[in-house]
């Protein structure tokens, strides 16, 4: 594993997690339809597991860093 394999998926998850703050903080509530409401909160589920999914590649590749 290189160590720009580990710096890509570590900012990475920091942009997944900043962008699930801005939806859950602030897009979901200034929603100007049920629709766009509902858009919001599927991307709110589909980051959530976009960031489980980022913990575990980093879990593993730190895992072989120090090897």
């Amino acid at each position: 594993m290189t160590n720009n394999n580990l710096h890509n998926l570590m900012t990475q998850i920091t942009q997944e997690q900043k962008s699930l703050w801005r939806i859950e903080k602030h897009y979901i509530e200034e929603a100007g339809s049920d629709d766009e409401k509902a858009l919001w909160e599927k991307m709110r589920k589909d980051k959530k597991q976009h960031i489980e999914d980022f913990k575990e590649l980093i879990k593993k590749a730190l895992e072989g860093f120090f090897d």
